[in-house]
């Protein structure tokens, strides 16, 4: 897959702040993609007690989920643990790790937020924009927001609110149990993002694409043929 040329990164927390804020304004909040036929799924972990990141891609056809093809990358770890600042020191590696996949992605699903975070620019939003990929951030907590109690059905789902704001949807992927955060990336809406996690969520309460990725970077399986 082609990674587009970016800025170099920040080296401080000010810097990166200043380029979320800068790179913000890109974000599309509508649909932008046609036909899907691949799903990805993103997902970062870290060795050697932080000093390396582990980045996974699973790619998955869609709609029948099916595994077509993995890529890890290992890369020293360059930023330092900063909360909303997260993107800055996962996605150098996630790019590394996307650059070897043949397959470009219709649709990226991130382990993360996307809109729904201080500066409206999750990692969703920043690899979204970074690649110029369709992408959802789906997060297993809440980071900012508040919202009303979620039914216990599957596929049950309430706004999720910041400043009288929608930043995401608080989404319940599978019954009695614990929701999932959704909010849009880049180049969908947040009405298609639920339809898409749904869509991704046949069993589970995480997504295929997140529970495949999430192996990968966590080391619990090797890495798989492509």
């Amino acid at each position: 897959m082609h990674i587009p040329d970016h800025e170099p990164w920040p080296q401080t927390a000010q810097a990166a702040v200043q380029l979320q804020k800068q790179l913000c304004s890109q974000v599309i909040t509508y649909d932008d993609f046609g036909d899907i036929r691949y799903v990805a799924g993103v997902d970062v972990g870290f060795e050697s007690q932080g000093k390396i990141t582990r980045a996974a891609v699973a790619i998955l056809t869609w709609p029948d989920l099916n595994l077509h093809e993995t890529a890890i990358a290992r890369q020293p770890t360059t930023f330092p643990y900063i909360p909303g600042l997260l993107s800055f020191r996962e996605i150098p590696t996630v790019l590394a790790a996307l650059a070897q996949v043949k397959t470009t992605p219709d649709l990226l699903l991130c382990d993360g937020q996307g809109l729904a975070h201080p500066r409206r620019f999750g990692i969703a939003c920043h690899l979204g924009v970074l690649v110029d990929l369709p992408s959802i951030g789906v997060a297993k907590s809440r980071l900012i927001g508040q919202h009303d109690p979620v039914d216990q059905n599957r596929g049950s789902w309430q706004p999720l609110i910041d400043k009288d704001e929608r930043i995401g949807a608080v989404l319940r992927t599978r019954a009695n149990t614990k929701p999932l955060y959704i909010s849009l990336g880049h180049r969908i809406s947040l009405d298609s993002a639920i339809e898409y996690v749904l869509s991704c969520t046949p069993r589970y309460r995480l997504p295929e694409t997140t529970r495949w990725a999430d192996k990968l970077a966590s080391s619990k399986i090797p890495l798989p043929e492509s």
